[in-house]
């Protein structure tokens, strides 16, 4: 019924977010890796903000695909108040319970991905920042 909205709550706060963490960030500095002898790999340590935006990224993509397919169903209709269980007081209800459940746990689970992805890419650049050590 309107599920999508809770992560595209979730998504409007984290892209705000996004934006003001982004503007305080400084550049960061390159890091040379070596790799295969002599030749040297250079990368940079991802800013928070471009991690930000991978949430936001699954949060408004998700969002916008569940819109879709309510759109579909004509859960959600073009006139007011364009979703169709709020119009009745007892769909009503039963719509904000949906959104509790289903898009709270949505939202949860793209937000605990996110975090999975981030750690994993917070292992990789220590083991290039601790191989970079290594070497010097």
């Amino acid at each position: 019924m309107a599920c999508f909205l809770v992560p595209a709550a979730e998504a409007v706060i984290t892209t705000v977010a996004e934006k003001v963490i982004a503007s305080k960030e400084k550049a960061s500095k390159p890091i040379e890796v070596p790799s295969d002898g002599n030749v040297l790999e250079s990368a940079q340590k991802l800013p928070f903000s471009q991690k930000l935006k991978w949430l936001n990224t699954m949060l408004w993509g998700g969002s916008a695909l569940l819109a879709f397919e309510h759109l579909w169903h004509g859960e959600i209709v073009p006139w007011f108040p364009f979703l169709t269980a709020a119009s009745d007081p007892a769909s009503a209800m039963e719509m904000l319970q949906e959104m509790g459940t289903v898009g709270v746990s949505m939202a949860l689970l793209v937000t605990a991905a996110w975090g999975i992805m981030v750690s994993a890419a917070s292992a990789i650049e220590k083991k290039a920042q601790k191989a970079l050590s290594a070497e010097k």
